[in-house]
């Protein structure tokens, strides 16, 4: 599975870079805590693989890294994406080395 750090994250939005950004968290814990991103939840990713762009890159971000690598995977095996990356640390290194306004829960 591809990864992107938290750095490399923020340079491509701040570049402008052509991307798409996803959280597969929950509703409830976007809003503590969020980046801008396409919310479609873990459980609802079935349904809605059509969302997922196939002709750029497409960062997927959770909480730590775990759900989202679970939804590349699923995506990958029965997809076949090519152009997924996972948010390595997820929010909590998002917040931890980009901005510390953005709570951690």
């Amino acid at each position: 599975m591809k990864e992107i750090t938290v750095k490399e994250l923020k340079a491509l939005m701040d570049n402008g870079a052509d991307f798409q950004l996803i959280d597969v968290r929950e509703q409830h814990e976007a809003e503590i805590a969020e980046i801008g991103a396409e919310l479609i939840p873990l459980g609802t990713v079935p349904e809605n693989v059509d969302k997922f762009a196939k002709d750029k890159q497409v960062v997927v971000h959770c909480r730590s890294g775990a759900r989202s690598g679970n939804a590349i995977q699923w995506l990958e095996a029965n997809h076949g994406f090519e152009n997924l990356y996972n948010l390595k640390g997820g929010i909590l290194a998002w917040a931890d080395e980009i901005d510390q306004s953005v709570q951690k829960y």
